[in-house]
């Protein structure tokens, strides 16, 4: 059988096909519980088939339809009797023969225990996607980074692990596949009898691996998972994690409490419209207070006041916390904007207090096509000193783009894809981890700097995209000059955009308004759906001051602020992909308005770099520079934001100054 990476391009074929050709069963909802039902069969007969018998997970070519669906009828009766108190007598196969048909013959030459991602939780993306989970803020996590996040925490055989938002089971799956390893191979090591390892594995799965889920049917789905894997279905309960624990059902208490966990491996929901209230649940956390600096200590410090709403995310970092015992880990996956946003500084804050440890920055396209947030992992110790050096990671890819469907690695000697090669940067990661070396995905950050800058995403501090464009400066014969010393010797003079026009006032003028999206190959377009009357361009370009004369004259004195000149140079600073995007003014156009998220730069004449506004231009948009972008942009709320590191970035100047002026007119 051949071992997927992703079974969601699979799923997405059996959907549309379901979808035109199905029976009576026909909304996605109970398409994916009919599915999910399948994939268990499937997963109940690749455990329980010795190598070389016959499964029973299969279609033949010359069978009837009938046939196939009473063989997969009987199987799915097998998983019901061996798990009758997590799977409902009740259910069944609903679909119709020629649909079971189908799913199965697409299914059973794929090995769904050992794929790379969680075929559950693809099931559900596939047909529910956003319907099921996305409304309330959380999306499935992809099983490579489960499983990276597994290895990070390192759970023993004796820890007792916690997943407070477990949806369909991934990190419990991955944290008992992982502690089963470590006791197979303590078994070896003292060379017990294979009865010992199996006992001390099913009471592994039994005692140690514990979830909680809100929605009452994936957490029915999480128990099935996990009984039909190893008999882990006692420790997952239907609450909510963040309601007080003494409102959890008493079996829930039996086994749930705070500071007992050893590990907490978890992707909480997240999203700006998800709020939570009621002030009894609220008083619970610290993070639902209001915080302020300290006027002494300069810290950010709680007040007394509480907020009436928080975000769920935000919460679920504090109760992670109370679930700890000291010295307990927590890996949970944050939105991006926690780990430098001024705005999140308050619960950045208030995890600096314990011990940071690891931090991972997931690509763009981890959640995607169901998400499209940005997010980085972070792990926790609690009330443990900081340690000196931070494990940062970066991953670029992760097998998958935007639309889901599976990316591969460029083959540099033979100038082509590699198909053989899934783009899964996630592997790396955790080969460079096994290795205990770090290369080029892992690295170490003093912890002391990032508390300084206000800054933990990993990517701003990637040596090796460093030495990329050092590497690149060198074979070209480049100095590096840092645009803020450029600014600080008067080469550079810089200000920032002018800000945007009530939207009445667009289309009813002739004077130009840029906004990001106008900044495009070296060029400002000139929307005539956005021009603004001369009077509106006036209120943001002139600043009028009354004089008044010994004699008691009154004059209007009109300051010029902000005014364009020829050559200027319009930077992107903020909004989505354009950051970095430039253009430059022409003697025809310096009376325009320009958007606040653009800023204007103005190149000194003869100054000592011998510097033209005109290579500026160039440099701005060569590839030494756009490395260095590609690592200052941060997400700021929802929007990507270089903010004022584009003032560190370092621009490339030939060494021989003449090739300066090659490029356009000399000034």
């Amino acid at each position: 059988m051949i071992k997927p990476h992703n079974l969601k391009s699979v799923f997405q074929i059996i959907r549309n096909h379901l979808a035109g050709n199905t029976v009576g069963t026909t909304r996605d909802e109970e398409l994916a519980r009919q599915l999910i039902n399948l994939v268990f069969c499937k997963i109940y007969d690749e455990k329980f088939t010795e190598p070389d018998d016959v499964v029973e997970f299969r279609a033949g070519i010359e069978e009837s339809a009938s046939d196939i669906r009473t063989r997969i009828t009987e199987l799915f009766n097998k998983v019901k009797e061996k798990y009758k108190d997590v799977i409902d007598v009740t259910d069944s196969i609903a679909l119709d023969d020629k649909s079971i048909v189908y799913i199965v013959g697409e299914l059973q030459n794929f090995c769904i225990i050992d794929a790379e991602r969680d075929a559950v939780a693809d099931a559900f993306e596939t047909f529910i996607g956003y319907a099921l989970k996305g409304g309330q803020g959380q999306f499935f996590t992809p099983r490579n980074v489960a499983q990276l996040m597994t290895l990070i925490g390192n759970p023993s055989p004796t820890d007792l692990v916690m997943d407070p938002a477990c949806g369909s089971g991934g990190f419990l799956v991955e944290s008992l596949k992982y502690g089963w390893v470590s006791i197979e191979n303590k078994g070896k090591k003292f060379k017990w009898p294979e009865k010992a390892v199996i006992e001390e594995t099913t009471d592994f799965a039994m005692k140690n691996i514990h979830g909680i889920e809100k929605d009452d049917f994936l957490s029915k789905v999480a128990k099935a998972y996990m009984a039909i894997l190893g008999d882990g279905k006692g420790g997952i309960f239907c609450e909510d994690s963040l309601e007080e624990p003494s409102q959890w059902k008493q079996s829930t208490q039996n086994t749930v409490t705070l500071s007992k966990f050893d590990l907490i491996l978890t992707n909480p929901p997240f999203g700006k419209d998800i709020k939570i209230i009621g002030d009894k649940k609220l008083q619970q956390y610290n993070l639902a207070y209001k915080w302020k600096k300290d006027a002494e200590s300069g810290d950010l410090v709680k007040t007394s006041k509480k907020g009436d709403d928080q975000k769920p995310d935000v919460l679920f970092i504090e109760r992670c916390l109370q679930l700890l015992k000291d010295g307990g880990r927590m890996g949970i996956i944050l939105p991006k904007t926690f780990f430098h946003a001024p705005s999140m500084k308050y619960v950045m804050s208030f995890m600096e207090k314990r011990n940071i440890y690891y931090v991972v920055d997931l690509p763009h396209n981890t959640f995607r096509p169901h998400n499209n947030a940005k997010c980085v992992v972070i792990f926790i110790q609690k009330n443990t000193p900081q340690q000196e050096m931070i494990e940062m990671a970066v991953a670029e890819e992760m097998g998958h783009d935007h639309q889901g469907k599976e990316i591969y690695r460029w083959d540099k000697t033979k100038q082509q894809i590699d198909k053989k090669d899934v783009w899964d940067d996630i592997k790396l990661i955790s080969e460079e981890i096994i290795a205990k070396k770090n290369d080029k995905y892992t690295f170490k950050v003093k912890a002391d700097l990032c508390k300084k800058l206000g800054i933990y995403v990993p990517r701003y501090y990637w040596q090796k995209r460093d030495e990329e464009y050092q590497l690149e400066a060198k074979n070209n014969n480049y100095d590096l000059v840092l645009i803020e010393d450029l600014i600080k010797d008067g080469t550079i003079t810089w200000f920032d955009g002018h800000g945007s026009p009530k939207s009445e006032n667009k289309g009813n003028g002739d004077v130009p308004y840029i906004r990001v999206k106008d900044i495009v190959n070296w060029e400002a377009y000139k929307d005539p759906t956005a021009k603004i009357p001369l009077e509106v361009y006036k209120s943001f370009s002139e600043r009028v001051k009354v004089v008044e004369d010994e004699f008691g004259n009154k004059t209007d004195v009109v300051t010029k602020i902000k005014e364009l000149k020829a050559c200027d140079i319009l930077y992107v600073k903020r909004g989505s992909y354009r950051i970095g995007s430039v253009a430059m003014i022409s003697p025809f156009d310096r009376e325009v308005l320009l958007t606040k998220e653009i800023n204007v730069l103005r190149v000194k004449p003869n100054n000592e770099h011998g510097l033209t506004a005109y290579y500026l231009l160039y440099a701005l948009s060569h590839n030494i520079v756009k490395i260095q972008t590609d690592s200052k942009v941060l997400i700021e709320t929802t929007l990507p934001n270089i903010a004022d590191r584009w003032r560190q970035i370092y621009i490339p100047i030939p060494k021989k100054k003449n090739y300066l002026t090659k490029i356009g007119p000399s000034q």
